[in-house]
């Protein structure tokens, strides 16, 4: 945990330097950002200019309705270098799984930056709200998790909701949602909420949001559901390395046939990568290694709106991706997309139907 003294005096760049970072480094891991931002060439160098001079905010992270997977994500912060730093050397003055103090010390040290820091400390909420019977169903140090959600979020320059449960519900709010389970900016309608869905998020966007705060003095542009385009503005169905099977008809029909030791398409198999946003085959996981379609196993559309209900059987085919329309059997797809000039022409689509065999309904 940052503490207080490094948070007011101390700025990002120094505190890297103190622990062996080389300039090389930081401006290695600036450019990274830029890239992951989806920003200009160039940025990476205003990048390293903000982080140079910015001191480092507060962040308090309040944890909900969850099973701690978003922060097993944060700890797990490696790539790059300065990637597990900088999350690092944040002031981080309150998060209850792995903060020091604990009951009335703790609480103190919630209610100390709502207090005394209102508008400039950045809140990050992992897991639902309950919202039932006045939110009886969560209570910390006496309070409501409804409660606590609105006074530390409505009070924050900024709120990111990491996690499927702080920007939905998720799990918790899946039918028949007993504890009438929202996400953070349902809860607090007035807070500046930035989502970050991903069973768990992916700690890479994290970083990156936190690094365009800093740099910009804003959040990152997002989509219609409040999550930054940099991260969710494409479908993991183009950006995946198996998109040339799926053109080709190429569909792995069981576990460990042919076609899956190949690497072909698992749309048979329930990959719900045509209708998920995430740049998951992108920056990946594991240090970037890998992530669970390049492994073999299909997209389950954890970043999708209400996956628990929407997406579910996981294994059960999705019966059409969204955009093409020509797909009543796997056997069918096949779509070639035609280049999208520069210059915002309409994109037109060329139908290939792929030979194969008939694909047998798939029972409920």
């Amino acid at each position: 945990m940052g503490s207080r003294r490094e948070g007011k005096f101390g700025n990002f760049y120094e505190t890297l330097k103190q622990r062996g970072v080389s300039r090389r480094e930081f401006l290695g891991f600036c450019s990274a950002m830029a890239a992951t931002l989806s920003l200009p060439a160039g940025y990476g160098v205003k990048i390293a200019e903000a982080l140079e001079k910015k001191q480092k905010p507060s962040v308090v992270w309040l944890e909900m309705q969850a099973c701690t997977g978003d922060t097993e994500s944060l700890l797990r912060a490696s790539k790059p270098k300065v990637g597990e730093l900088i999350l690092d050397i944040i002031s981080y003055d309150y998060h209850e799984t792995i903060m020091a103090p604990a009951g009335h010390q703790a609480e103190k040290s919630l209610n100390d930056v709502v207090k005394n820091l209102k508008g400039k400390y950045i809140a990050i909420v992992e897991g639902s709200i309950p919202t039932k019977d006045g939110g009886a169903y969560l209570s910390i140090g006496g309070k409501s998790g409804l409660s606590i959600a609105r006074e530390v979020c409505e009070n924050a320059a900024a709120t990111i909701a990491v996690g499927n449960c702080a920007w939905d519900g998720g799990l918790a709010a899946a039918a028949p949602n007993p504890t009438g389970a929202v996400g953070v900016k349902e809860a607090v309608p007035k807070a500046t909420v930035v989502n970050l869905p991903g069973c768990p998020m992916n700690v890479e966007n994290l970083t990156a949001v936190v690094v365009h705060y800093l740099t910009f003095g804003t959040l990152p542009a997002t989509d219609s559901m409040g999550r930054p385009l940099f991260a969710y503005g494409k479908r993991i169905h183009d950006n995946c390395e198996r998109r040339g099977h799926f053109d080709a008809g190429q569909f792995v029909r069981a576990w460990g046939d042919s076609g899956h030791r190949q690497g072909w398409c698992l749309y048979e198999m329930g990959c719900k990568g045509p209708q998920t946003y995430h740049n998951c085959p992108t920056i990946r996981w594991n240090e970037g290694t890998s992530w669970p379609v390049q492994s073999g196993h299909g997209c389950i559309g954890c970043a999708a709106p209400r996956f628990w209900d929407a997406m579910t059987p996981f294994y059960r085919r999705l019966p059409n991706v969204p955009g093409f329309g020509v797909e009543s059997t796997a056997d069918k797809v096949g779509v070639g997309l035609a280049a999208v000039t520069a210059a915002g022409l309409a994109a037109h689509f060329t139908v290939r139907l792929a030979k194969g065999k008939s694909t047998e309904s798939m029972e409920d």
